[in-house]
């Protein structure tokens, strides 16, 4: 008898069970990230096209959400980072989309470098899928920011949410080219450990949470990400065909002459890239290849040879 469970025993070891078993461990998140790296590259190049372009749409909403529950924050700057943590409470919403829903996002694409160390896909195969995701992230990345220029949007608050947005675009573009890199170097570190981390959890729950903080984090500090600046930067320079979000700005003539496609291109979205690519297939991908995986197959081998 003193064996036999009780149903409040069982369901107490079955929830203790299911607490255990509700998420894989760091060395489980490496195999499992190498394993969908190899799925990502297979992929044809319409689905990667098109997945692609849902992500770049994705966070485009996230982007310009965000920007609407905190452009009067942004508009004064004692309140910028008030602002600021409160468009990241938003922004997550943009990878949960991406990670729950399916889409291809350059930026978490940048993981798939874990499965070319591991020599199970080939550098050409990772390249071309970069390639196809990223011009399909900026395809729904501009798609939202036409639709949302053309609906009305920014003239908000009396044009102010559209002077905010001329004026983040300005100051994007405005970076210098290494603190740029910079930027987005710990901006995607930051954005693959929450794609890192939802690879990690079983559930939708487990995965939203994963994925929130992070991501609250690295929109609250500042940091660049390329796919969320293809919303806020073409936003930007679209609204400045419109004479009262000009005004609304605030900016000078030099300032706006500086906002354009080129120094978006040029200013931005080149060193913005090259930083993202840093951080997540670097400082994720990589050190987590070396310390879960090729650090396990080296011992491996020598528990082998001593055998």
């Amino acid at each position: 008898m003193a064996n036999i469970l009780l149903p409040e025993t069982l369901l107490n070891n079955l929830k203790g069970e299911f607490i255990l078993n509700n998420f894989l461990s760091p060395k489980e998140i490496a195999s499992y990230t190498v394993d969908t790296g190899i799925k990502k590259v297979k992929n044809s190049t319409m689905n990667l096209l098109l997945l692609g372009i849902l992500a770049g749409a994705f966070i485009a909403f996230a982007s310009q959400g965000s920007n609407m529950a905190s452009y009067i924050l942004f508009s004064k700057p004692e309140t910028v980072g008030l602002g600021k943590a409160l468009a990241g409470a938003i922004f997550g919403t943009g990878l949960m989309l991406v990670i729950i829903a399916g889409g291809e996002l350059f930026t978490g694409n940048t993981l798939i470098v874990a499965g070319v160390l591991n020599k199970k896909v080939r550098l050409s195969e990772m390249l071309r899928n970069w390639f196809i995701v990223y011009i399909g992230n900026f395809i729904g990345s501009l798609l939202i920011a036409f639709m949302i220029v053309k609906s009305g949007q920014l003239h908000t608050g009396g044009n102010l949410l559209g002077g905010v947005t001329i004026k983040i675009a300005s100051y994007k573009t405005s970076l210098g080219f290494m603190p740029a890199v910079y930027l987005g170097i710990m901006c995607n570190w930051l954005v693959c450990l929450a794609v890192w981390m939802s690879y990690g959890a079983k559930d939708i729950a487990g995965k939203i949470l994963a994925i929130f903080f992070p991501i609250w984090l690295f929109i609250t500090s500042g940091f660049e990400h390329s796919i969320a600046n293809m919303y806020y930067i073409p936003a930007g320079i679209l609204a400045k065909s419109d004479s009262a979000l000009v005004l609304a700005s605030g900016l000078g003539i030099d300032a706006l002459s500086k906002l354009s496609w080129l120094t978006f291109i040029t200013k931005n979205l080149i060193p913005v890239t090259l930083g993202n690519i840093i951080g997540g297939s670097l400082f994720v991908g990589a050190v987590y290849y070396y310390t879960y995986i090729k650090t396990s197959k080296e011992e491996n081998t020598k528990q082998h040879s001593i055998k």
